[in-house]
């Protein structure tokens, strides 16, 4: 049987990635097609930037699950302030520190949840529930059970304002759901931040980031996991950020482990 013909030794690579690889090329130019789909790519990122989130839709697939939810709002009163003032995305509204602050327990929880529409409310209307759903399933498992307040879905929200959820709702750690810069492949990518003892003025080393949650990045199960491991070592060790590291997955094992049986070439 002869040997298949493939046109670009590239197209094997292609299909496995979403990656703008192998476009080809049109004198100076990419060809049409090519072209085309970089303008619908665009157009699909900056759409996931300016859609408004579908909160009600949100709260009810994951009040399925059997958590109860708040809603919230930043200080960014709508999208444009939220764009052009991200400190204001950093900070709850008035109205709903009061609320939150009201709805504090008498004693501390574990976790609260936050999720925010970030800058792709499609990546938090698409997998905030499932990876939720699959996270839960993980915590279930432990001896130790997890208290947790009601999960916040907040409206023109970054990741820092969970620390000001967190600290008002008295939670020892915050986990952030987050819809992420949208990529020219990837407008619908989800976010997960980590934070120990969440208060108002923790800096992003203070973090850990969970990054690329979709279908096509890393899986419901895979990011689950990850975030279970984190979540477990910050309760043990009182800490998350730089000082706490991934170690959910073993590295992977060298060919060869002796650095004596590395060669130049």
């Amino acid at each position: 049987m002869p040997d298949e013909v493939i046109a670009s030794p590239w197209e094997r690579l292609r299909r496995h990635t979403p990656a703008r690889i192998a476009l080809g090329r049109s004198g100076i130019s990419v060809p049409t097609a090519q072209h085309l789909a970089f303008q619908l790519a665009h157009a699909q990122a900056r759409d996931a930037v300016h859609r408004p989130l579908d909160v009600r839709a949100v709260a009810d697939a994951i009040e399925a699950l059997g958590v109860p939810t708040l809603r919230a709002h930043s200080q960014a009163s709508d999208r444009a302030a939220y764009l052009q003032r991200p400190d204001q995305g950093r900070r709850l509204d008035t109205a709903s520190a009061t609320a939150l602050k009201a709805e504090r327990q008498g004693q501390p929880q574990d976790l609260c949840i936050v999720v925010a529409d970030g800058l792709s409310a499609l990546a938090v209307e698409r997998h905030a529930a499932p990876l939720l759903a699959a996270l839960l399933a993980e915590l279930q498992a432990d001896v130790r059970a997890w208290r947790l307040t009601p999960a916040v879905l907040v409206e023109q929200g970054r990741v820092a304002i969970g620390d000001d959820i967190g600290e008002r709702l008295g939670a020892q750690l915050v986990l952030v759901l987050v819809g992420e810069r949208p990529g020219l492949s990837s407008p619908d990518s989800l976010g997960l931040y980590l934070t120990w003892a969440p208060r108002r003025g923790r800096s992003d080393a203070e973090r850990n980031c969970i990054s690329n949650v979709r279908p096509e990045g890393l899986d419901y199960p895979g990011a689950a996991r990850c975030a279970a491991w984190l979540l477990r070592a910050a309760r043990e060790r009182g800490l998350t950020g730089v000082m706490l590291k991934d170690e959910s997955a073993p590295l992977p094992r060298l060919a060869h482990e002796n650095a004596s049986d590395f060669r130049l070439a």
